[in-house]
C-alpha cells in the first residue's frame, strides 16, 4: 500500500483519460491511502495519448436494431409533423391573414361611411341653425308687417 503522506512523493494530477505518468501518483484524500497501484505508461506516451487516434470499431459489427427502429420512429414522427400538423396549419394561417385583410378593408368602408354620417350631421345641424334664424326673421318680419298695417 502507497499512502499519500510517504515521504518522496508526488502526488500528481490524474489526466483526462485516468493515465498516471511515471513518477507520480493519483492524488487520494489524506487520511486513505491508494489500495492499488495504477498502471505507470511510458513518459513519452502520456504526451502523446491525448493526441493519439481514437480506437476504431470492429469491423463487421451489425447496426443496433434499437437504433434502426428509433430512426425510423423519428422519421415517421417528423412527417406527421411536416404533413398533419404543420402543412395545414400553414394552410389556416394563410385563409386567416386573408381573412384579417378583409375585415381591415371592411373597417376602411366602414370609417369612411362614419365621416360621412359625422359630415351631413354637421351640415344638418348648419342647416337646422339657418332655418331656426329664418324662421325667427320671418316671424320678427310678419310683427313688423302686422305693426304697419295697424299703423295705416
Amino acid at each position: 500500500m502507497v499512502g499519500a503522506c510517504e515521504a518522496r512523493e508526488e502526488i500528481g494530477e490524474v489526466r483526462r483519460g485516468g493515465i498516471v505518468a511515471q513518477g507520480q501518483i493519483a492524488e487520494t484524500r489524506s487520511d486513505r491511502p491508494t489500495e492499488e497501484l495504477p498502471e505507470l505508461h511510458d513518459p513519452d506516451d502520456s504526451k502523446n495519448l491525448l493526441e493519439s487516434e481514437p480506437v476504431v470499431d470492429r469491423p463487421g459489427t451489425k447496426l443496433s436494431w434499437t437504433l434502426v427502429a428509433a430512426s425510423v420512429l423519428f422519421a415517421v414522427l417528423l412527417l406527421y409533423v411536416m404533413f398533419v400538423g404543420y402543412l395545414p396549419a400553414k394552410r389556416r394561417m394563410a385563409g386567416l391573414e386573408l381573412e384579417l385583410k378583409e375585415l381591415y378593408q371592411h373597417e376602411a368602408e366602414l370609417q369612411t361611411k362614419i365621416q360621412a354620417q359625422a359630415v351631413r350631421e354637421r351640415q344638418l345641424a348648419t342647416l337646422s341653425a339657418e332655418r331656426d334664424a329664418l324662421a325667427k326673421r320671418v316671424e320678427a318680419l310678419e310683427r313688423e308687417l302686422a305693426a304697419a298695417r295697424r299703423r295705416r
